[in-house]
């Protein structure tokens, strides 16, 4: 993408100022997308992402310049900009670039570049008419299908010269359903970290059954009745509270700066014993998985917490500056436009050796929360409400009827301290997590998990 030494040029220029520390990051991504709907293929359409950023340290301060002129003189100039802005000085670092490569954890057989939008468009409409079909109530349908090539170089003044290529694919269907109740949707988006061979195990038609089933079950339900209760939420997405309530909360940009709920707790009990909770982007073309990150430290396998104490927190190099630790192998961004910081890779609870149906008949009034939406947090307190988007009462052990309009409402370090029951079956869920460095892939996972007492919003 850039040779090894017009990068070794742009990082001397970066640091002519007193940097002690420069960065390259470059990136050229394709962007695929087909969308549905109305029965028809609304559009077709390429996104190009093109550019570079350079970044300097010095200390504890931090500047970073893009530009999305990559040829030598701009790069340069991007380069002067960043060390202009740091200040003045003079560099005492010597820049030897080594091409470094790692392996390939993420294999892609059948690259989505390599195939017709034909072909594409036949995968979607399984799902799309897989949707439409399932039941009259279903009204309406909207369906899209991506595909990502993601190709980034890194180099910087500790001498890394190295290229990753992130090919990634995704089948959203979404399903509109009315019983004379009001609508209510049902959606379903599983996505790999593959190409389109994620379709030998991801089969279009159950995703569209699935986003169709949800739609139709919330169209004859009734309301949630509110009150402190008992919740057992399903595996996968489900994953998202402790995502959101506590993931972000493990993160470097809120933990170094004293914000996080739980900063300075390494080696205290903060969950319920049951609780072992991991971050690790090395699993095998998973949708948030990494070979390295954006700043070029391979992906790892982390505990953030073991049997309900904090091992360790999700780390980028700056941050880990302010904090006294090594990168994690968590900083991402979402293009060369966005400064990188700690995120989330997989994130999951890990299973227990609890029974689902256990899990269920050890609650004689609560609710169960099979499929998690969207919500809020608040990433200094862990205070969160999020919207259920499928419910079932669970009464006398027993799953019973569907409800609506069911949220969930709590603290994350509370609630992970009532998590007293984890299931042993493991799903991920698949979503993209907004931060300050961008919009990136991310899963969320767990077994099902029994929450012994929190509060749920509804009527």
């Amino acid at each position: 993408m850039i040779a090894r030494d017009i990068c070794q040029r742009v990082l001397r220029k970066a640091v002519s100022t007193g940097a002690d520390y420069a960065e390259i990051f470059a990136e050229n991504t394709v962007n695929h997308n087909i969308n549905m709907i109305a029965s028809k293929v609304d559009s077709i359409k390429d996104t190009v992402i093109a550019g570079a950023a350079v970044r300097v340290y010095k200390g504890m301060r931090s500047v970073m310049a893009s530009t999305v002129d990559t040829s030598e003189e701009g790069l340069l100039r991007c380069a002067e900009t960043a060390a202009e802005a740091l200040g003045q000085g003079t560099a005492q670092i010597d820049i030897v670039l080594k091409e470094r490569i790692f392996g390939d954890i993420h294999p892609v057989k059948i690259c989505p570049v390599s195939v017709s939008n034909k072909e594409k468009v036949e995968i979607l409409k399984a799902g799309y008419f897989a949707a439409k079909e399932y039941d009259p109530c279903v009204v309406q349908v909207s369906g899209g299908l991506a595909d990502v090539d993601h190709n980034i170089l890194i180099a910087n003044t500790e001498g890394l010269y190295a290229q990753d290529r992130q090919i990634r694919t995704r089948i959203a269907i979404s399903a509109v359903a009315d019983k004379g109740q009001g609508t209510q949707t049902g959606s379903c988006s599983p996505g790999r970290r593959m190409g389109l061979e994620m379709f030998d195990i991801v089969d279009p038609k159950a995703v569209g059954i699935k986003a169709a089933q949800q739609a139709a079950t919330m169209a004859g339900a009734g309301y949630c009745p509110a009150g402190v209760m008992p919740v057992a939420i399903d595996n996968g997405f489900g994953g998202v509270i402790f995502h959101e309530a506590c993931g972000h909360s493990l993160e470097a940009s809120s933990v170094a700066y004293g914000t996080s709920q739980f900063a300075g707790k390494l080696g205290e009990k903060i969950a319920n014993e049951k609780v072992t909770a991991i971050d690790d982007g090395t699993i095998p073309n998973a949708w948030g998985s990494i070979n390295i990150d954006d700043e070029g430290t391979p992906a790892q396998r982390n505990v953030l917490i073991e049997n309900g104490v904090l091992k360790s927190y999700m780390i980028d190099k700056f941050n880990g500056r302010r904090m006294g630790m090594a990168s994690t192998g968590n900083s991402r961004r979402q293009s060369y436009a966005y400064t990188p910081t700690s995120r989330m890779t997989n994130t999951y609870i890990a299973p227990g050796t609890d029974k689902n149906e256990d899990i269920i008949g050890s609650i004689e009034y609560g609710l169960y929360a099979k499929q998690m939406g969207g919500g809020s947090v608040n990433p200094v307190t862990g205070e969160f409400n999020f919207a259920v988007n499928e419910g079932y009462m669970i009464r006398n052990g027993k799953i019973c009827e569907p409800v609506r309009g069911a949220s969930l409402v709590g603290k994350g370090s509370e609630v992970i301290q009532n998590i007293d029951m984890v299931g042993t079956e493991l799903e991920m869920g698949q979503g993209m997590c907004g931060s300050s460095s961008g919009s990136v892939p991310t899963n969320v996972g767990q077994a099902m998990i029994r929450v012994s007492t929190i509060t749920v919003g509804g009527r």
